[in-house]
């Protein structure tokens, strides 16, 4: 996988932002001020050329996350996105994944010349909890989008997606990530799975959380662990009920390991 990080700094939406990740990074380096949107020296990153006159972005460097350090519908970026849009149109070479929390803003901010989607293009809703799936999937599945990704993380409850899932290519599922992560139980991830698999959708378990419970046992789990620890209990299930269709975006669901 790649990152294209247009521009950083976002303002905290929904519950799956208590602890966010770009906050928590940013303090880290003694930074107050991630609620501020700015745009960042590699925006132009997918049209950057090498030393030798290609292209710094390839084809071989797998799907490009684009805005993991923001949201990439967020309103104050509304100035840069048209532009945005251009460069992600003039590479039809490279796959570009847009993950967000605001998809009720997206519909005004897609390209006029759109469509039904960019072949090129996944967008990819976040859905926290029972309400956010409520509130956003609708609106979801009424965009026009070649390929659609859910991505539970950071998963903070039960959610159910059965008979929910037509038109969904693949759900992603991550625990939280941090010293103040919130539980993610086994128990939802499993549920999730079986949705995906009884209607044929790609699920792929990418992160397990720093704080993960199972069989009434706590599991705090180190940041490099978690990903490992993730891709080991999807081949539990697996085991336990069968293997899930994978995502057709990209070569493998591995691809998609994000910190949430």
């Amino acid at each position: 996988m790649s990152n294209w990080n247009l521009w950083h700094g976002c303002h905290k939406y929904s519950e799956g932002c208590k602890n966010c990740y770009v906050y928590r990074i940013d303090s880290s380096h003694g930074r107050s001020d991630s609620f501020i949107v700015r745009k960042n020296s590699d925006f132009d990153l997918p049209v950057k050329k090498d030393k030798n006159g290609g292209y710094k972005l390839k084809p071989e460097d797998g799907t490009v996350f684009t805005c993991m350090t923001s949201d990439f519908f967020v309103e104050d970026a509304d100035c840069w996105r048209d532009e945005a849009w251009s460069m992600i149109k003039s590479r039809p070479d490279l796959n570009f994944c847009i993950v967000t929390k605001r998809i009720s803003q997206a519909r005004e901010r897609l390209p006029l010349d759109w469509g039904d989607g960019y072949e090129n293009v996944a967008i990819a809703c976040t859905m926290e909890s029972r309400r956010t799936v409520d509130e956003r999937l609708p609106i979801f599945l009424s965009l026009p989008v070649k390929r659609r990704l859910i991505f539970c993380a950071p998963l903070l409850e039960e959610i159910s997606l059965k008979g929910r899932l037509a038109g969904i290519d693949l759900v992603s599922v991550g625990g939280e990530s941090g010293n103040s992560a919130r539980p993610c139980k086994w128990e939802w991830v499993e549920k999730l799975y079986v949705d995906c698999l009884e209607s044929g959708t790609g699920f792929h378990y990418h992160q397990i959380g720093s704080n993960f419970i199972k069989d009434g046992r706590t599991y705090r789990l180190p940041h490099g662990k978690q990903f490992d620890q993730a891709g080991k209990a999807q081949k539990l299930l697996e085991k336990l009920y069968g293997k899930p269709k994978r995502l057709p975006f990209d070569q493998t669901g591995a691809a998609l390991k994000l910190n949430f």
